[in-house]
């Protein structure tokens, strides 16, 4: 991990900013956060807001399907397919694109086919960037001053973080923003030089970015209308749109809304108000608590009756030699939390997805792992 003085001058500091004199936390005002969102968005102000604009190019547009669907197009049996898709198909592909290839680089692809394949898997909507950069910070600071979803500083302050505190610094160095550029040079998004950075303000290339987003966009539409028509495509570009908006919910209740929801057997790292959460975990393989205990694992259920999604896309492309290598801390986690006597402090809990039969079976998971 970088340094913490570049971690702290890494993003674009809100205009009231991230602490207080005496270091604790800012609680901006619902006002404060929406006025901060409109001037990140506009492009009069600077072009350095374009990827913040494209975000809500994007919303804008698919609202338009969303509409179309909604009063068109609406059929009762394509309300589970747009669940389905929004959840679990989009929840997923995020977890293996976004979180652990482009930020945590858990895994390697073999071929850069099968990383552009993987990338486009899905509707394109998040820019790498936003997510990536933003979530080395959040990292190395946790539920601290300075992360840009901390969810001590309330539910708005998370859903308007992509604008309000995702962004770059557009003041970075030189030797600074080459080392933006490396959190970003594996995942093939087309890239700025300096000047190109100078200009706007961003790692990614404008052009690169719009331009792939309208070449995917073009592509899943055909796909879908030669399957089911406009409805079909409708639907599906609704569920994206859905699940764009919803995600952001995620940094907020995957951090327990800022209060410490820990439960013993279930969440190990107490450094942060992380948790492992039920839905997310077994729809997207989003077992928050364990990836910030191993964020650089491929794999983040480790405990019985934690499938993940996630990994199994993973582990078949290994398998079928897509993916030449990746980074396994299931047995690394056994051993430290489980072998150690951990868990005889592991309480089943009514309503969780495992009790105390799955825990017993632990043990023999271990020697499996061996």
């Amino acid at each position: 991990m970088a340094g913490n003085k570049f971690i702290d001058n890494l993003l674009h500091v809100p205009s009231y900013g991230w602490k207080n004199e005496n270091g604790t936390l800012i609680v901006p005002s619902s006002k404060q956060l929406w006025l901060e969102a409109l001037s990140r968005i506009n492009i009069m102000k600077t072009k350095k807001n374009w990827i913040s604009l494209t975000s809500c190019v994007l919303l804008a547009v698919m609202s338009i399907f969303f509409y179309q669907f909604l009063f068109n197009y609406f059929s009762w049996y394509l309300v589970p397919v747009v669940v389905l898709y929004s959840m679990m198909v989009m929840g997923t592909h995020g977890t293996i694109w976004y979180h652990r290839y482009c930020t945590h680089k858990a895994y390697a692809f073999s071929h850069p086919v099968w990383r552009f394949l993987t990338q486009n898997l899905v509707i394109k909507t998040l820019p790498e960037e936003i997510y990536v950069v933003s979530h080395h910070v959040h990292h190395s600071k946790s539920d601290e001053p300075g992360d840009p979803y901390n969810p001590q500083a309330g539910f708005m302050y998370c859903m308007l973080a992509e604008f309000n505190h995702q962004r770059i610094s557009p003041h970075l160095s030189e030797d600074s923003y080459k080392k933006v550029v490396h959190f970003m040079k594996h995942t093939g998004v087309g890239l700025n030089s300096y000047a190109g950075y100078q200009k706007w303000g961003s790692v990614a290339n404008p052009f690169y970015t719009i331009g792939i987003t309208a070449l995917n966009w073009t592509f899943w539409y055909s796909v879908y209308f030669l399957i089911g028509g406009h409805s079909l495509a409708c639907a599906l570009f609704s569920a994206a749109m859905l699940w764009f908006v919803l995600v952001r919910a995620f940094n907020y209740s995957g951090h327990g809304g800022g209060k410490s929801k820990h439960k013993d057997g279930i969440d190990f790292d107490r450094s942060n108000l992380s948790i492992n959460q039920t839905r997310p975990g077994l729809l997207a393989g989003e077992w928050h608590n364990n990836h910030h205990l191993y964020p650089g694992s491929a794999r983040a259920g480790f405990l019985p009756m934690q499938f993940d999604l996630a990994w199994v896309y993973i582990y078949v492309l290994y398998k079928l030699k897509l993916v030449s290598s990746y980074k396994d801390s299931k047995k690394e986690f056994l051993k430290k939390f489980i072998a150690k006597g951990h868990s005889r402090d592991m309480k089943p809990l009514a309503g969780e997805a495992y009790n105390r039969e799955h825990l017993a079976k632990i043990p023999e998971v271990l020697k499996q792992a061996e």
